[in-house]
């Protein structure tokens, strides 16, 4: 068993659970004596809606921020890519994105540093069950904020922190990672893990599959998708996970254009 899997079997067994009404002591300020600590030596796995909300607070493509920002851990037992942040190679490992003001780019930072002290529990991720998600606390030595008075339930922090988005969008994810094609066993073929990975991570290179290749001609896909798609990421995003859905997993996602079919 590897390092994440065994926190994530304690996490299970030994961590308290929470709901959204349990109440928790935390507050994190610039003066306070651990402040930008827990940015560093740190696994921050990146979601596609962080990758998109990233990229596009650093004005740059989603090419340019994966081999800058990012790589991806090898785990042969992983169904689909997942990716991580890079952190920086020095001593401390500290984390690309953090000055001595702190975050640079707080307004879009990853979900998990929002949640931050919480984390979230998917049983089904874990082992397979069909229990309810939960919220726990992360236990980080260096992090005084659990010293202060300050309280909160986990809904107030949750809004506080702005995760309501970052949540929706990691639904429709949740709805493609977690799917029971993986349940049953069944395994992505090089060219589909190759798919997966430009649809959630680069989603530049997915539009250009999109929009260059005769994707628009083999599919009817209504003038206000197209347009929409065209202009906005995170709209690429969803459009992309119902084409996952199937060009992975068989579902009748997408309407085929049968006068575009060879005779």
């Amino acid at each position: 068993m590897n390092e994440i899997d065994r926190l994530k079997e304690a996490i299970l067994k030994e961590y308290p659970r929470l709901t959204k009404d349990s109440e928790f002591k935390f507050s994190c300020f610039r003066n306070i004596s651990c402040f930008n600590k827990c940015c560093s030596d740190v696994n921050i796995f990146l979601t596609p809606y962080d990758v998109i909300r990233l990229k596009n607070r650093l004005g740059i493509s989603s090419q340019e921020f994966l081999d800058k920002y990012t790589f991806l851990p090898i785990d042969e037992n992983q169904n689909h890519p997942v990716i991580m942040f890079r952190l920086n190679q020095d001593k401390e490992k500290t984390c690309q994105l953090v000055g001595k003001d702190g975050c640079t780019v707080y307004e879009d930072r990853p979900w998990s540093c929002r949640m931050f002290p919480l984390g979230v529990a998917s049983p089904k991720d874990i082992d397979g069950t069909e229990e309810e998600d939960f919220y726990f606390i992360i236990e980080e030595p260096v992090c005084k904020g659990y010293l202060e008075e300050k309280k909160w339930t986990v809904a107030e922090w949750m809004k506080d922190q702005g995760v309501e988005e970052y949540d929706r969008m990691g639904k429709l994810f949740k709805e493609i990672s977690l799917h029971n094609y993986f349940e049953k066993g069944k395994k992505l073929t090089p060219p589909q893990l190759e798919m997966f990975y430009t649809v959630c991570y680069n989603i530049d290179k997915f539009r250009e599959f999109v929009f260059d290749s005769t994707f628009l001609e083999r599919f009817i896909i209504s003038e206000e998708t197209i347009k929409k798609i065209k202009e906005d990421d995170e709209e690429l995003l969803i459009f992309g996970f119902e084409w996952l859905k199937y060009c992975l997993f068989g579902e009748k996602t997408m309407k085929v254009n049968s006068n575009n079919k060879k005779d």
